[in-house]
């Protein structure tokens, strides 16, 4: 195996099962000069089960606790012309993890950044949730107390895209029926544990999902996806989307996707399409 090339490179780890690491991934853990992750015990685990050992290499913790006094030794090593790479604690870094002031700060000074792209809990829960995905905003975790979370929610509600959002156990209950309440009859999904032995999707209108978490409340990392405003889908938008997927498609398969998109009858959208070819 090569050693990697001088630069940050950023791996993303499994989210459960550790057999959804990638070969690069490996290569990368296996050759790089110095490895940084959030959980270095994690990292060490991950390396035992896929028989990478670590050597005479240093592993050290970065995190939001200590990134100002790790980052400058890490940025000194990639000034030196060594390999760095920084593993998530679970799926892809920079998507709710500290590793992003060190991926700015490196390239700022001019080092090369790279991903090791893989697992990410947010596309997981997207492609499992049953719900429009050609237009989607990740939003992380929403604040803790109720005031700041349901304005947040209120903010959120605008937005012409499907909603991916983390979410604790503890919480979650609580967080769907804010969600039911601001966001109204929207069509979700509750995904959680993904990858793991006790993956489960529940999929349904947010009140029943609120209902459902009070009932049997779900354990584990849970993701929600929740479908965008349904309620004011007019023709103009409609037209749109119709616009962009005709330059691609045919007239059956773009009404199919963009009523699939929009929430609206097929048939309908199948006129417009039809309408829109003739020229009219």
């Amino acid at each position: 195996m090569n050693a990697p090339p001088p630069g940050l490179h950023l791996v993303a780890t499994p989210i459960g099962n550790a057999r959804d690491i990638t070969l690069r991934a490996l290569d990368l853990l296996a050759g790089a000069d110095i490895l940084a992750a959030e959980d270095t015990r994690t990292l060490r685990k991950l390396m035992e089960i896929h028989g990478i050992a670590l050597g005479e290499r240093p592993i050290l913790a970065y995190h939001d606790h200590n990134g100002d006094r790790v980052r400058p030794r890490l940025l000194r090593a990639l000034a030196e012309g060594r390999s760095v790479v920084y593993a998530s604690d679970a799926g892809t870094p920079l998507v709710a993890d500290p590793g992003y002031a060190l991926a700015r700060a490196a390239a700022a000074e001019g080092h090369a950044v790279t991903a090791a792209p893989g697992p990410s809990a947010a596309l997981a829960a997207l492609s499992l949730s049953g719900l429009p995905t050609d237009r989607f905003l990740f939003a992380g975790f929403l604040p803790p107390a109720r005031a700041a979370r349901q304005a947040a929610l209120r903010e959120l509600g605008a937005v012409p895209a499907s909603l991916v959002v983390f979410e604790s156990p503890g919480r979650v209950a609580a967080t769907l029926a804010d969600m039911a309440e601001i966001l109204g009859p929207r069509s979700a999904a509750l995904c959680r544990e993904l990858t793991k032995r006790f993956e489960e999707v529940r999929r349904g209108p947010l009140a029943d999902l609120a209902a459902g978490a009070l009932d049997d409340p779900p354990r584990g990392e849970i993701v929600l996806v929740v479908d965008r405003d349904r309620s004011e889908t007019g023709e103009e938008e409609i037209r749109a989307a119709l616009r962009a997927a005709l330059e691609q498609m045919s007239v059956k398969d773009a009404a199919k996707v963009v009523s699939e998109a929009v929430g609206a009858p097929r048939r309908s959208v199948y006129q417009v399409a039809l309408a829109m070819g003739r020229g009219e």
